[in-house]
């Protein structure tokens, strides 16, 4: 299950998402579908499949619970677990959508495409990394001249000072 819960999600986000295009017209920038969506729904069934008969026990009182490796009426733990991931899957769907529509009306959820260009940080103020051609546009009013005697005259602050 672990070696699963890891493989699985990277396949699809670094593999299947690239050559999908209905996941390329997806916005999510923190991969939470390949980590939560992509592990969980795996992760709920294989529980279905070796959850430990006496361990069931303890926490749901049904007896004959059981995993699907455990015979007798396990493949019903296996079912119970799918239609769990579907009512999650659904209640997401549904929530996540009513929240972003809520949203949307007090602030845009998406920036312009010219922002969009700029990038994120950029846009915000801030400069993390200074990956020209990556999509930020130099600017020499903003990051100034970076010639050798420019560099020595001015002084930095904070994480960037020069020694």
């Amino acid at each position: 299950m672990g070696i699963l819960s890891g493989s699985v999600p990277w396949f699809t986000m670094m593999i299947v998402h690239k050559r999908w295009t209905l996941l390329q017209k997806i916005d999510d920038t923190l991969e939470v579908f390949h980590t939560h969506a992509v592990a969980g729904l795996p992760g709920g069934v294989l529980t279905g499949l070796f959850a430990e008969p006496e361990l069931c026990v303890l926490f749901l009182s049904v007896k004959n619970s059981r995993g699907g490796v455990y015979g007798g009426s396990g493949g019903i733990q296996i079912l119970k677990q799918l239609v769990g991931g579907a009512f999650i899957i659904g209640w997401n769907v549904v929530v996540t959508s009513i929240i972003c529509v809520v949203i949307n009306f007090v602030i845009p959820l998406r920036m312009s495409e010219e922002q969009l260009l700029i990038g994120d940080d950029a846009v915000h103020g801030e400069e993390a990394y200074a990956l020209w051609g990556d999509g930020e546009k130099y600017d020499a009013t903003k990051h100034g001249d970076n010639t050798e005697h420019n560099m020595e005259t001015r002084t930095s602050t904070g994480a960037t000072q020069v020694m």
